[in-house]
């Protein structure tokens, strides 16, 4: 049973549901990256994404574009998000999902990659734009490692499909809400409710919502049927407001605090 497997459990036995808290590696310095991601874990997320930055970002909107961005400046690149989640799980147990592009994981090479994210204590991989079917390589070196492959489905995939990366993925699926790119919203679209449920009574993997959640509400709505809420756009919004300045760990920290109440 892996990290990420084993936070489920926990959450299923209490009855509460899950909270995935995305944030960008190196945002906006390593250093306050780190505050922000200890902050996050202390007032409770479930699950932390580590975003790994890159330079184009296509299923992104502008602020966790904007997020690569000042990560990138801040010579944040692969080797430098595996120390983070180093340096992270000297102090926390938090499951952590390192997130991010096919290229700069596929430029650092899977074998080494697996082996260093499986050493710094990274849980699991979502690699948003590398479909299952092109997995051939990646793959095969995330299971020897005995981590987890989120894999992803979106309101265009047809239920075949969302059982195809049900079977092939571990940890949890985490389902699009909308069509588009990330984003904050602030209403979920109609289907989205019926979309959720149809996906959850076909998969055995527990379901994770993401896209668009920007409040309490919106995570306790998306999470009905579902297993868990990601939250990115929203938090991210809290480093850019902040930056380097202490008070952002705090601000962020109330905002996880008021997510997870609304999922008890």
């Amino acid at each position: 049973m892996t990290a990420i497997d084993a936070a489920f459990r926990s959450l299923r036995a209490s009855g509460g549901k899950g909270l995935v808290v995305y944030l960008t590696a190196g945002d906006p310095t390593p250093a306050a990256s780190l505050r922000y991601l200890r902050a996050a874990a202390d007032a409770g997320a479930d699950i932390l994404e580590v975003g790994v930055p890159f330079s184009d970002p296509t299923a992104d909107g502008p602020t966790i574009e904007a997020a690569s961005r000042r990560a990138l400046s801040s010579g944040m690149n692969v080797a430098g998000a595996l120390e983070l989640v180093r340096r992270f799980r000297g102090t926390h147990a938090t499951p952590v999902v390192l997130f991010g592009y096919y290229n700069p994981f596929y430029r650092y090479g899977w074998p080494a990659l697996c082996r260093d994210a499986r050493e710094a204590g990274v849980d699991g991989f979502l690699v948003v734009d590398l479909p299952f079917e092109e997995s051939g390589e990646a793959l095969p070196c995330i299971r020897e490692k005995g981590l987890d492959w989120i894999p992803l489905a979106s309101p265009t995939s047809g239920m075949r499909r969302v059982r195809a990366v049900d079977r092939a993925g571990s940890g949890f699926l985490y389902l699009i809400s909308v069509t588009g790119v990330t984003g904050m919203r602030r209403t979920f679209p109609p289907e989205m409710a019926a979309w959720t449920r149809k996906v959850a009574k076909a998969t055995r993997l527990p379901v994770a919502v993401g896209f668009g959640i920007s409040s309490p509400a919106m995570a306790a709505a998306a999470t009905r049927d579902a297993d868990a809420a990601v939250v990115g756009s929203a938090c991210v919004k809290i480093v850019e407001r902040n930056g380097r300045a202490t008070r952002g760990a705090a601000e962020l920290s109330r905002f996880v605090r008021s997510l997870k109440k609304a999922l008890r």
